[in-house]
């Protein structure tokens, strides 16, 4: 056998997940070495600040702030700095050199991916991103390879650690949404501005990325509707409970058909929604990422793991430098990102959704008729109505009013959201208490 030249490897960044790259790299070379038929090189790590403190010990003599040169001098490029510039400036630079790159930037890919897969197309490089969708979990090789002769039709994604962390305390422990934040924090699983999480802003952008994959279509990530948790309470996670479902904030790409013309769209969204407690998404507990794929031919596929930490990020990372070193290796050109289907990402309007929908109404003879007919005005069929024994009337109360639980048949979200204003503007209705969309089923 022919020994290959060792591959020289730099990095960008050593934060949590850097620091433990460069640590596994140097631990573990010669076994990663054997796996690709050349030896790994790590030649420098750049960084704002060489004396920085960092939980994980690395030499000192690795590190540099010259970024440029250390790319110019490198075959694979591994960018863990985050962020959108000079992210993007460096992994163009490393592209338009030569060098393949691996990255983890997911809100770089989100909003810059057409760009950067475009230029390792001109110049035959790859640019490799296992970690920026799942964390440790292997989505996007399955969503690029292994499906790549199926169909997908659909995907489910819990992609936001922090949020489930949340809404899984909320949901067996009781607590406030305020109260599972501080647990969070305090943790370390939320940020001390925990905007990007708790608003969808991290779910969108994986969104963005798994509908990129899944449809061979690009997918703006301000295309991607998006809605945070910061809405859900515990008097509605509770409801939740006892109608025998589990509030999830899910990343949902699927594709959607015209009823009239017959096209095909994309739709992409992040929302809270109730996910059935006998569907496997509502078993993801914790801090734990999955993302539920329904596939034409293969099927229901689940992928299960951990959607953050430093050393479990680390390993997607590793696993897409071994990859590329074979790239290296075997020789010939990167493999080019599949956007042939060109399919328009569609408004959320023309979704086909399920509402659980929850009202206060006055407790008076023909309020169901009335409740029944704002339904079909909207053509909203509904699937099943629970309702609560009236209440004694609060003091000064006009009426005594009785709550009734509706959750609808499928519809689209336009038909469906005019239903609730319309039961917001109906005399029988006291209040519109509750909306939660009803997924997975």
């Amino acid at each position: 056998m022919i020994e290959y030249r060792n591959l020289k490897i730099a990095l960008l960044g050593a934060g949590s997940v850097g620091s433990r790259v460069a640590e596994l790299l140097l631990e573990h070379g010669d076994e990663l070495a054997s796996r690709v038929g050349a030896g790994l090189e790590l030649v420098g790590i750049a960084v704002r600040d060489v004396d920085a403190e960092r939980a994980v010990n690395l030499p000192r003599d690795l590190f540099t702030t010259d970024a440029e040169s250390l790319i110019l001098s490198a075959d694979i490029v591994i960018e863990l700095m985050g962020g959108i510039e000079p992210a993007r400036s460096y992994i163009l630079k490393s592209l338009n050199s030569g060098a393949d790159v691996v990255t983890g930037n997911k809100a770089l890919l989100a909003l810059h991916g057409t760009e950067l897969f475009e230029a390792a197309e001109q110049v035959g490089a790859q640019l490799f991103y296992e970690a920026a969708a799942g964390g440790a979990i292997p989505i996007i090789r399955p969503l690029r390879d292994s499906l790549a002769g199926d169909r997908v039709k659909r995907i489910l994604g819990i992609v936001n650690g922090t949020t489930n962390f949340i809404l899984d305390r909320m949901d067996v422990d009781g607590d406030t949404l305020e109260g599972a934040l501080a647990t969070a924090t305090a943790l370390g699983y939320a940020e001390a501005d925990p905007t990007a999480d708790i608003e969808g802003y991290d779910a969108a952008q994986k969104a963005a990325i798994l509908a990129r994959l899944a449809f061979h279509s690009a997918v703006p990530v301000e295309a991607v509707y998006r809605e945070g948790i910061t809405g859900v309470t515990a008097e509605q996670v509770e409801r939740a409970r006892r109608a025998g479902y589990v509030v999830k904030l899910l990343a949902i790409c699927e594709r959607v058909v015209d009823p009239v013309t017959g096209s095909e769209g994309i739709a992409a969204r992040v929302h809270p929604a109730l996910v059935s407690r006998l569907h496997p998404l509502a078993a993801v507990h914790g801090a734990k990422n999955a993302v539920f794929v329904e596939a034409e031919a293969a099927g229901d596929l689940m992928f299960y793991g951990a959607g953050a930490g430093g050393l479990e990020t680390a390993s997607a990372v590793l696993g897409d430098l071994v990859s590329a070193a074979r790239r290296h290796v075997a020789g010939g050109p990167g493999v080019a990102e599949s956007l042939t289907a060109s399919l328009p990402v569609v408004e959320i309007g023309k979704v086909q959704t399920r509402y659980q929908i929850t009202i206060e109404v006055v407790d008076a003879t023909g309020v169901l008729a009335k409740i029944a007919g704002v339904f079909s005005d909207h053509d909203v069929s509904v699937e099943t109505l629970e309702q609560s024994p009236a209440a004694a009337a609060a003091p000064g109360a006009e009426h005594i009013t009785a709550t009734l639980v509706i959750v609808t048949h499928r519809a689209s979200e336009e038909a469906l959201a005019a239903t609730v204003a319309s039961l917001a503007g109906n005399a029988a209705v006291a209040t519109v208490t509750s909306v939660m969309r009803v997924e997975g089923a």
